[in-house]
């Protein structure tokens, strides 16, 4: 007991180490003084409780942030981006997902489509992980912003990693309520994501990859939520979904195997109803 609360830190100590993260926000706005100050308040997101508040209400500081976020843009595409500069951005970007998941300021970050400056890193090579949450809020701003075209192209065209980081926002809008119900609502929306899926089924048949095969499954079984939907998908899920073309990949991975037996279950236990009557033509496959 002694020895815990011992290694409390005292008044003093808090007061100096409160006194450490203002001197580093002020130093974020000095080029010359930024990197340090960006690696310590990095540090810092998970014990300082009210870090995103003065991290969004001092001055210059996410100019500053979005300033390093623009700087990389030249090594993304094509990738040239350094392990320095990686562990630069990552820091700009933890201390971005701070202010972005932080109930003070979530809203204000939305409202200044400050995530508007993270859509050229779904192109990149890079590891780093984008800022997500589940929030109702932060899905109506990617469905205002139309981030589904954009994730639909990169899904059809960018590279494996690019695909799986596109196709996995994708999955976490379909999740949404909300996001399945504005992808589902015209038969255009549905048929475009319909296509874009199918055509990644084909390609990933001739190419397979575990990983962009769990999110593209795991987006299937969500749009067999919706009625409209799952009755559409009777008439256009590729053949390769059905039968044994990814058995190997399916050995390997039982999430997705249950995923996968479970939207073959919705697809055939569903009423043979016509979907036109329900407002929604059936797709022929892709």
């Amino acid at each position: 007991m002694n020895l815990r609360m011992s290694a409390q830190p005292s008044p003093a100590n808090q007061t100096v180490e409160r006194e450490k993260v203002y001197m580093w926000i002020l130093e974020l706005t000095n080029p010359e003084t930024r990197e340090n100050a960006l690696l310590e308040l990095s540090k810092k997101r998970e014990v300082v409780p009210d870090l995103a508040p003065m991290l969004w209400n001092s001055f210059g500081t996410i100019a500053a942030l979005l300033q390093e976020i623009i700087n990389i843009y030249p090594a993304i595409n094509p990738p040239t981006l350094t392990a320095h500069q990686s562990n630069r951005v990552c820091n700009a970007l933890a201390l971005l997902q701070c202010v972005a998941s932080h109930p003070e300021t979530r809203s204000q970050f939305l409202l200044a489509h400050v995530p508007l400056f993270l859509y050229p890193f779904l192109h990149t090579s890079s590891k780093t992980r984008p800022l997500r949450t589940d929030e109702q809020e932060v899905i109506t701003f990617l469905l205002a912003t139309e981030i589904i075209p954009l994730c639909l192209r990169i899904m059809e065209s960018g590279s494996e990693l690019s695909k799986t980081v596109a196709t996995f926002i994708l999955q976490k809008i379909l999740l949404d309520d909300s996001g399945l119900s504005y992808i589902c609502q015209t038969y255009d929306r549905f048929s475009h994501v319909a296509m874009i899926l199918g055509k990644m089924v084909i390609s990933l048949g001739k190419e397979p990859s575990a990983r962009l095969l769990k999110h593209v499954v795991r987006c299937y079984l969500r749009l067999s939520d919706n009625p409209r939907a799952r009755e559409a998908l009777r008439q256009c899920l590729p053949d390769q979904l059905r039968d044994n073309t990814f058995n190997v990949c399916l050995q390997e991975d039982k999430s997705t195997k249950h995923w996968l037996s479970q939207l073959l279950k919705n697809l055939e236990t569903t009423a043979a109803t016509d979907p036109r009557q329900v407002g929604m033509s059936p797709l022929t496959s892709q």
